[in-house]
């Protein structure tokens, strides 16, 4: 939630930051991949292809980052107050929706 206290001991996704960064220099990669195909010139459908493949990576960064959101954060929360682990599902459903909508 927005007044969360300090990262490193509280969520349960800092067990992987090394797993986590990878993912995300792998992301900037392909963005600098991309950024050159365009700088370049090169076929239209080849960048899209690559746009596709960036799409995925970010969309697996999310889904593994919402996992251990609903393992830690919101089982928790339910665990430990119902009302705090209903705001915490709607709260997850909200980010959730606006994921989908892309």
């Amino acid at each position: 939630m927005e007044n969360a206290p300090a990262v490193q001991e509280r969520y349960l996704y800092t067990a992987e930051t090394e797993t986590l960064l990878t993912r995300v220099k792998k992301i900037q990669g392909q963005a600098r991949g991309i950024e050159k195909m365009i700088t370049d010139g090169r076929y239209c459908l080849d960048i899209v292809q690559q746009l596709t493949a960036l799409s995925a990576a970010a969309d697996e960064l999310s889904l593994k980052l919402l996992e251990t959101h609903i393992e830690g954060c919101v089982a928790g929360a339910i665990r430990a107050d119902q009302a705090s682990g209903e705001a915490h599902i709607k709260e997850l459903m909200k980010s959730i929706r606006k994921a989908l909508k892309r």
